[in-house]
């Protein structure tokens, strides 16, 4: 929701940072394999209690993956720089959550609920874009929904910095996960009929 509706409001910060980084001379998927390779540490720093630490990375990660994704509409979007963004996101989701469940074990139920949901979430969101015509600027069709990367960042801060009330704010993600994946198959319903 986030990353649709306030996107232009920050897109000139990420335009600055892709010009920085294109004169260094990176491409759009050198950007996209060092956010996946920082985001993809988080997961070190949770287990290890360096909460902080993991925050900033998972926010740095983050906003190199916008910056990635300019980068490559000012050049022309490549098959594999999609391929990468998308399983190297994943990536960094699952390194925060593995480092949850392997720093907190009390939370590992839920943790197995909140992965199962990533799953079917991100299968609904493939597959809605596999079957839809691209009217987008991204290179596949973008199906937006409640929960984006940008409120996915914030229910994962927010476990890191509350570590006592992980599960209930898990629980919450998980309801506002599959809440997101029951809106994007309405939406879809509604326009491939």
């Amino acid at each position: 929701m986030l990353d649709t509706r306030a996107r232009k409001m920050v897109q000139p910060v990420f335009d600055q940072a892709a010009t920085g980084l294109k004169k260094l001379g990176l491409s759009a998927n050198q950007v996209t394999i060092i956010s996946g390779i920082i985001g993809g540490a988080t997961g070190f720093f949770v287990y290890n209690d360096m909460m902080g630490i993991a925050i900033l990375l998972l926010w740095i990660s983050g906003m190199l993956d916008v910056v990635d994704g300019t980068m490559a509409r000012r050049e022309k979007p490549t098959a594999i720089g999609t391929i990468l963004d998308l399983v190297l996101d994943r990536i960094v989701e699952l390194s925060v959550l593995i480092g949850i469940a392997l720093r907190f074990p009390e939370t590992q139920i839920v943790m197995l609920f909140l992965i199962a949901s990533f799953v079917i979430g991100m299968t609904m969101f493939l597959a809605i874009g596999a079957v839809s015509e691209n009217y987008g600027i991204k290179s596949f069709q973008y199906q937006p929904g409640l929960v984006e990367r940008t409120e996915g960042f914030l229910f994962l801060t927010a476990m890191l910095l509350f570590p006592s009330a992980i599960i209930w704010i898990a629980i919450v993600f998980l309801i506002a996960e599959l809440y997101t994946v029951g809106e994007r198959f309405y939406q879809a319903s509604k326009v491939l009929g």
